[in-house]
């Protein structure tokens, strides 16, 4: 299958690790064991933590070891502290590296990434396709070498019963631009969202919503978007919105049309939309 699969997870991202982690533990996320990453030439000085859901997750990605080579992770921490990362599932790395080339998108290659489950544990694979010179950040097609060593059910169960990735929302001053940048990256169509905008609804049942700064406050009250195109917004799927509710009691959050939404600053620069 030369096209993406799903959504697979989006990355938040901030110079300061410790304030990062523990901003998703206390809105109710159980969180992995910090991993440091490597590249195809070695270690890199960034390291993760991830709320690992039944559908997609949500990568926590930090600097640990300024000495190291970043990943470009610096440089984009430069314009923007918050959801860099937007990662599309793709079961077929050759197929869509052949497919993105026809369409005259010039992607260098597969990279390779890896990165330890815990301390001394397996090592997890994967390979990435890059979209190169996407405004939005880091906008990459991803392949699960070795899923069944990062879906384990220790890490999927959360106090505040978070249990599927379902939506990103990109904001965009020009959200037509970002939205075919979007469709060509995943080789799929894209429809009218609700709110205006554009949606790419994704084989797995999530979908990327784009959308201007003003359908985007009346979905997220109260947005203040520093640098567009950006991902500032998730929606996220829970089992009971009352164990949700409970969970988030000593956290700024509001009640929304469909659920409840943390804000962007409790939650390192992506607000939250828990949904049931």
């Amino acid at each position: 299958m030369g096209t993406a699969s799903g959504l697979d997870h989006v990355g938040v991202c901030s110079r300061d690790a410790a304030a990062l982690w523990g901003a998703y533990e206390r809105l109710g996320f159980a969180l992995t064991p910090v991993a440091q990453q490597s590249g195809g030439s070695g270690p890199l000085g960034t390291a993760n933590c991830c709320a690992m859901l039944r559908r997609g997750y949500i990568e926590l990605l930090a600097i640990l070891d300024p000495s190291l080579p970043d990943n470009g992770l610096g440089a984009m921490l430069d314009r923007l502290e918050g959801a860099l990362i937007l990662a599309l599932g793709m079961s077929d790395s050759e197929g869509n590296l052949a497919r993105l080339r026809r369409a005259g998108i010039e992607v260098p290659g597969i990279a390779p990434l890896s990165r330890p489950v815990e301390p001394g544990g397996p090592i997890a694979r994967f390979e990435r396709l890059p979209l190169p010179g996407a405004p939005e950040g880091r906008v990459q097609l991803v392949r699960h070498l070795t899923p069944e060593l990062i879906w384990r059910d220790a890490w999927m169960s959360h106090p505040n019963g978070a249990r599927e990735l379902r939506a990103a929302i990109l904001v965009a001053g020009r959200p037509a631009e970002s939205a075919a940048r979007l469709s060509r990256l995943a080789g799929l169509p894209l429809e009218p969202d609700p709110a205006g905008g554009f949606a790419l609804p994704l084989p797995d049942g999530a979908r990327v919503r784009v959308l201007g700064p003003e359908e985007a406050a009346r979905v997220m009250p109260g947005l203040e978007a520093p640098a567009l195109p950006a991902v500032m917004g998730l929606v996220i799927g829970v089992e009971d919105l009352d164990a949700t509710r409970a969970a988030l009691s000593g956290v700024l959050h509001a009640e929304v049309p469909g659920g409840l939404m943390v804000p962007a600053a409790e939650a390192a620069g992506c607000a939250l939309l828990f949904e049931a």
